[in-house]
């Protein structure tokens, strides 16, 4: 059974304190632009899923729970869990719109 929950809390914590070389619990609620903009290239990265984020949606995403909140529709939108997703960018579950809007975010 794939787990729908994922990404959770604690694994955006997780990966926001290896941005900041500190502990999970050390990570402040709100996101700088600079923190979310690594976040979403870590969870590109690890899912294999590039979160369909326009400017106003990437404006939007200001605390760890919006982000997860954006990671889980992602991961819901490529039609699993992401833990089979592969590591690079041209994995399955992307769809064209994603890619597009990736091509405009770093």
């Amino acid at each position: 059974m794939t787990d729908l929950a994922r990404p959770d809390r604690a694994e955006v914590l997780e990966m926001l304190a290896a941005f900041g070389q500190r502990a999970a619990e050390d990570v402040p609620d709100e996101l700088g632009s600079l923190e979310l903009t690594w976040l979403i290239a870590e969870f590109e990265q690890r899912y294999g899923i590039e979160p369909d984020l326009d400017d106003e949606a990437f404006e939007a995403v200001r605390t760890v729970d919006d982000a997860v909140t954006v990671f889980r529709a992602a991961v819901l939108a490529a039609g699993g869990d992401g833990a089979d997703a592969p590591s690079d960018s041209t994995g399955p579950g992307r769809t064209d719109s994603a890619v597009t809007a990736g091509a405009a975010r770093p």
